[in-house]
């Protein structure tokens, strides 16, 4: 099916979508969506891209994207997307293979602050890095199902699933689309991750960096977290102690649908 461009073949793509039953693809209409929820805490989620930007990107482009394992083998790894240990309790749609993807500059910049936090008998630990849309779709969809509860004690055990969006834990735009930001704690090296006061997606605000409930080694932790990170150009999110972004980002105004493979950016 061809796009013409503009509105009007748009328009015209979707009154052959009512016809057809065909479901529409992000790269299929390169058409905005509507944000997330108005909630003032907007963890994971980006400001919807004005009109005229693109939505998704089908693949990853021929330069620019890298697996952060071929950068720096000694970046620990623990994809909870690509296995079931995550909020939605299932593999999540694109997740191919538990490998972290990005942009060059922010896996880099992550290859530096590993350096750094190795001097001081620390690794870091990323659970999530590029997110393709599809992704950030079905986290929506899992949002949207009040009947689905199986994952609440651990998760979100405060907060009503109903909330999720409009509070805005769950988002349908992820700065992880960008390929810059990675979701990312602290381990002792040869032993597990350290107390950071909240596991890692737990929707509270308890998880907001600065939080005052949060105290001692824990927070202390996460002062050491940022304070590697940032020094290498990552900036943090608030409402996330794991949530960190590399600026300048390579990629600031697409959202790649891409899987996540080794062979996306082996093209």
């Amino acid at each position: 099916m061809t796009v013409v461009a503009g509105w009007v073949g748009v328009l015209g793509v979707l009154a052959a979508v009512v016809t057809s039953g065909a479901v529409l693809t992000p790269s299929a209409v390169a058409a905005p969506e509507p944000g997330s929820g108005s909630g003032p805490a907007i963890p994971d989620g980006v400001a919807a891209p004005p009109p005229g930007s693109p939505v998704a990107a089908p693949a990853a482009p021929a330069v620019g994207f890298v697996a952060v394992g071929e950068v720096d083998a000694t970046i620990r790894q623990e994809m909870r997307y690509a296995t079931s240990r995550n909020f939605t309790g299932a593999v999540v749609e694109g997740y191919d293979e538990p490998v972290c993807l990005l942009a060059r500059p922010a896996a880099e910049a992550l290859r530096r602050a590993q350096r750094e936090a190795l001097r001081g008998g620390h690794s870091l630990l990323v659970y999530d890095c590029y997110r393709p849309q599809r992704a950030v779709d079905r986290f929506v969809r899992w949002a949207r199902d009040g009947a689905d509860q199986r994952t609440k004690a651990e998760f979100y055990p405060e907060v009503a699933k109903e909330r999720l969006i409009p509070e805005g834990y769950i988002a349908e735009r992820s700065g992880h689309s960008r390929g810059s930001t990675v979701d990312v704690t602290l381990a002792e090296v040869g032993r597990g991750p350290l107390d950071m006061g909240t596991p890692f997606d737990f929707f509270d605000p308890l998880a907001h960096t600065d939080s005052p409930g949060v105290t001692g080694a824990a927070r202390a932790h996460r002062d050491l977290l940022g304070r590697l990170l940032g020094a290498q150009g990552f900036v943090n999110l608030p409402q996330e102690w794991w949530h960190f972004t590399y600026a300048p980002e390579a990629f600031p105004d697409s959202y790649f649908d891409f899987p996540v493979s080794v062979a996306s950016v082996h093209r």
